[in-house]
């Protein structure tokens, strides 16, 4: 049977070839030459032999079968500068495509005769049992993509009893956010600001509202190409000014800082400042802030071995992360980074893996590997950006419903039973 993966190389390297070839004509070469840029940036996923008609998108939430459906939805709608934002990786995205690849090289066994008709998928963590072992990850300024924003999301969430991450910069703070979840607080994503007062604010910010996680963000340490972004600020014929603050004579590059709003409201203005500097980052500063708060804390980032093992000797939780392939270039997944590091966390403290996800038995084998809850950002802001909260709502639907089949179709009723032993590699 021939390797779908390796036939899409050679399908690109063929498609490469007649794109330069002499004999076709100017107009057709250029077609080709744009299909190969694009296949080069984006592979194909769902998988390529999946039928798809491109022209067909979804025209309301109810419409969708999966989460790939409100891609396209929300691409039509959202303007490209913010489209490029959200949906750019780094560089030349080998991590962006690798959490997705990777993914399919881990297998897992399905026991049959089983009696599964009733299955359980909550699990317990940040103080709160949740209905679903998945959460939604922090992402920077919902208001982009939607009106509806971090407050819609938030509404939707909390309705599912689902786990929401609040970035450090967002359209609506952390006040307005945990009133929309009505209940349950959200997990508070902290950047390292360079003047220390302003982190004691946002951190003592969040945990007067009630908020008892704090993920401490540590990667993004150099300066990034953001390519998509890039193109997509290009394509864009509004001056970003617009809606943001802007760079000094230049109205079409942003400072996608919130210090105006959001969670920056209760920082006195004197002490604003424009970057977040996790260069700088050191466990001493982890320490710092250890020291400054009673949230529980998860180091946000991690994706070396040696790096985990010291969380968990220092107490702090281990999330595994790429930023979903946005700060780094390394084509090092997620999934193969948990793969080395829960066994030798070997389950002294949880571990959060994000990046990359987007089916329920991506979930499940995540779970499978030692991973106490798995997060997703990019698909619930495709549902938000083509139909705000409702968009928001169905795409939780879709992947609640996606986790309990594929607990079924592994033979499990709890996520409890969910073992290493489980999974196999596949390719």
């Amino acid at each position: 049977m021939t390797n779908p993966l390796n036939a899409a190389r050679n399908r690109r390297w063929f498609l490469k070839y007649l794109a330069a070839s002499p004999v076709l004509a100017a107009s057709t070469r250029e077609a080709l030459a744009a299909t190969v840029a694009e296949m080069q940036t984006r592979p194909d996923d769902p998988y390529i032999w999946r039928p798809f008609d491109p022209n067909y998108i979804i025209e309301k939430p109810d419409d969708a079968l999966d989460l790939f459906d409100f891609e396209a939805a929300a691409h039509k709608k959202v303007s490209s500068a913010h489209w490029g934002f959200m949906s750019t990786g780094a560089d030349g995205e080998g991590t962006y495509r690798a959490n997705r690849q990777d993914i399919a090289k881990f297998a897992i066994r399905s026991r049959r005769l089983r009696d599964v008709k009733t299955v359980d998928a909550s699990r317990e963590l940040f103080g709160h049992k949740w209905s679903m072992p998945f959460l939604l990850c922090p992402t920077g300024r919902n208001g982009m993509y939607h009106a509806d924003g971090e407050a819609g999301v938030g509404r939707a969430a909390g309705r599912h009893n689902i786990a929401q991450g609040l970035a450090t910069n967002v359209t609506f703070g952390v006040t307005d956010v945990n009133k929309a979840r009505n209940g349950t607080p959200v997990l508070f994503q902290l950047y390292q600001q360079e003047n220390w007062e302003i982190s004691k604010s946002l951190i003592a910010r969040a945990e007067r509202e009630g908020c008892k996680t704090l993920l401490l963000t540590i990667d993004g340490v150099s300066a990034r190409k953001d390519l998509q972004f890039a193109r997509g600020v290009r394509a864009d014929s509004r001056l970003c000014m617009e809606c943001h603050e802007v760079r000094p004579n230049n109205p079409k590059s942003p400072i996608l800082s919130a210090r105006k709003g959001g969670n920056f409201t209760e920082v006195p203005p004197d002490l604003w400042d424009q970057k977040f500097t996790p260069d700088k980052m050191t466990w001493e500063y982890v320490k710092r802030v250890r020291d400054f708060t009673k949230m529980d804390i998860f180091v946000k980032g991690i994706t070396d071995v040696e790096d985990a093992v010291m969380c968990a000797k220092l107490g702090y939780g281990v999330w595994v992360s790429n930023h979903g392939g946005r700060n780094e270039d390394t084509n090092r997944s997620s999934i193969a980074c948990l793969a080395d590091i829960a066994p030798a966390v070997k389950g002294k403290v949880p571990i959060v893996v994000d990046s990359g996800f987007r089916r329920g038995m991506d979930v499940v084998k995540a779970l499978a590997m030692g991973a106490t809850m798995v997060g997703f950002g990019r698909p619930y802001l495709w549902g938000l950006g083509a139909f705000g909260e409702a968009g928001v709502d169905k795409v939780i639907q879709i992947m609640k419903a996606e986790v309990i089949a594929a607990m079924q179709q592994v033979g499990v009723t709890s996520v409890k039973e969910l073992r290493p032993d489980m999974i196999i590699r596949a390719l």
